[in-house]
């Protein structure tokens, strides 16, 4: 019985202890249009720009921030006000999409 060819290891990514975090993405928030869990309204500025969020019935945190292409990282940071990592949001909440402020 012929042995098997040895395959060599992949090689190992260089690792920094402690190195610094990637920051999030940040930039305006950009309504890509109702979906399930995200169907509130939104206000705006007078140049177009989505200040605020209204919570609705079935909405998760999770689902706004992908409807407006936020991290939900960078969501919760505009939204300090929001306990438990965005799972307790409640219906007429307003959640806040001006990445610079925070509500």
């Amino acid at each position: 019985m012929a042995e098997a060819p040895l395959v060599p290891n992949p090689q190992v990514p260089t690792l920094t202890p402690n190195a610094e975090p990637e920051p999030l993405p940040q930039g305006p928030a950009e309504d890509h249009g109702s979906t399930p869990g995200a169907r509130g309204s939104t206000t705006a500025s007078g140049s177009g720009a989505l200040l605020t969020y209204t919570v609705v019935e079935g909405d998760s945190f999770f689902d706004i921030a992908q409807r407006f292409n936020v991290p939900v990282q960078l969501m919760l940071k505009m939204n300090p006000s929001v306990p438990g990592l965005g799972e307790n949001i409640y219906i007429k909440q307003i959640i806040n999409l001006d990445w610079k402020a925070q509500r």
